[in-house]
C-alpha cells in the first residue's frame, strides 16, 4: 500500500466514509495494494439504482456480512467501489455519484477523467 495515496487531482486522497467503515483496508480510504485483487479504488454515493445493479450482477452489496466486517449498504451511504464494477455500471447507465477527492489516482488507468467528472456528487 502506498504511504502517500493520491487521488485523480494528484492531491492527497481524501476519506471516503467511516460510518460505514469503506476501504479495502477498512481504514474509511479508498487505497489499494496487491491484496486488493478487487482494486476498491472509486469512493462512490450509493442508489437504489446501483445496488439493484450489483446484486443482479452477483455482488449482493444490501445484505450484511459480518465475516468481511460488512455492514450492508443503503441508498446515500459511501462506499469504496471496485472500479470495473463501477465501469459496468456506468457502461449500463447506473453508476452512482462519485466523490472524486477520495477516488484513488489509479483509477485514471481505468476510465477518463472527464467520464468520472460527469457523476460528480453534488
Amino acid at each position: 500500500m502506498k504511504e502517500t495515496a493520491a487521488n485523480v487531482f494528484g492531491e492527497p486522497l481524501q476519506i471516503c466514509c467511516t460510518t460505514p467503515m469503506t476501504g479495502f483496508y477498512r481504514d474509511g480510504n479508498c487505497n489499494t495494494g496487491p491484496e486488493d485483487t478487487g482494486t476498491h479504488i472509486v469512493c462512490a454515493i450509493m442508489t437504489n439504482e446501483f445496488l439493484n445493479f450489483s446484486r443482479a450482477q452477483g455482488n449482493d452489496l444490501v445484505s450484511p456480512r459480518p465475516e468481511y466486517n460488512f455492514p450492508g449498504l443503503k441508498e446515500g451511504d459511501c462506499w469504496c467501489l471496485c472500479i470495473n464494477r463501477w465501469i459496468e455500471a456506468h457502461l449500463a447507465g447506473l453508476a452512482p455519484p462519485v466523490n472524486l477527492s477520495a477516488t484513488h489516482e489509479i483509477a485514471l488507468a481505468y476510465i477518463s477523467l472527464e467520464v468520472l467528472q460527469k457523476y460528480t456528487a453534488k
